[in-house]
């Protein structure tokens, strides 16, 4: 059984609980209490060296980087949420990094000042919200086409996405969310997978 080490609000570790979930894989969750410090401390920087989350422990295997550690799940389960073709696939990597690069670093400025409680500056913030606007134009241009970022299929991708916009509708974003009718569309669609519904307390 895969051993997960993280924390259930952590936008990371929800990516690996996500693939986990969706490939029907077990695995146990080992919080890591950051209250307490314990990411920084010997026990964990030994798993992590950069006292961050999540990591696995998979029969000695062990793994950190929750997109590195969802292709692994996804793939040692032979699962469906990468295509086969190269194309596809190369699609669906395409939009990892998207998320990557260019989505989750503005948006998580609203996620930190919002859902976290830790302050961010107003300049901070009103340059946030230019990338935001940016990713979330590129990325509705893709979605008004096609029901995921990959194509028709459900993928790695949409599960990178996902954690951020999660919380991100508890934010101002919410409204930038709302007015792009792909986003908000594939948003209604994946939020109510059961295995995100569980992962997000809503099941």
């Amino acid at each position: 059984m895969i051993k997960v080490y993280g924390h259930p609000l952590s936008t990371c570790t929800r990516k690996v609980l996500a693939t986990l979930g969706e490939t029907n894989t077990p695995h146990e969750l080992i919080v890591v209490d950051f209250a307490k410090g314990e990411h920084k401390q010997p026990a964990h920087m030994a798993r992590q060296p950069f006292g961050q989350v999540p990591t696995i422990d998979d029969d000695g295997f062990a793994l950190y980087e929750s997109r590195a550690i969802a292709r692994y799940v996804n793939e040692k389960a032979n699962g469906n949420l990468a295509p086969k073709d190269p194309a596809g696939k190369a699609r669906m990597e395409q939009w990892i990094s998207v998320e990557t690069s260019d989505f989750s670093p503005p948006v998580m400025k609203f996620i930190l000042q919002h859902v976290f409680k830790r302050p961010q500056s107003d300049e901070a913030l009103t340059e946030a919200q230019k990338g935001v606007d940016t990713a979330l134009d590129i990325m509705d241009t893709q979605l008004r086409k096609q029901p995921y970022f990959a194509g028709e299929q459900f993928t790695l991708a949409d599960i990178c996405f996902m954690p951020y916009v999660e919380y991100a509708m508890g934010t101002p974003v919410k409204s930038s969310v709302d007015k792009r009718s792909g986003v908000s569309a594939w948003w209604k669609r994946v939020s109510e997978r059961p295995s995100w519904r569980k992962i997000a307390g809503r099941a």
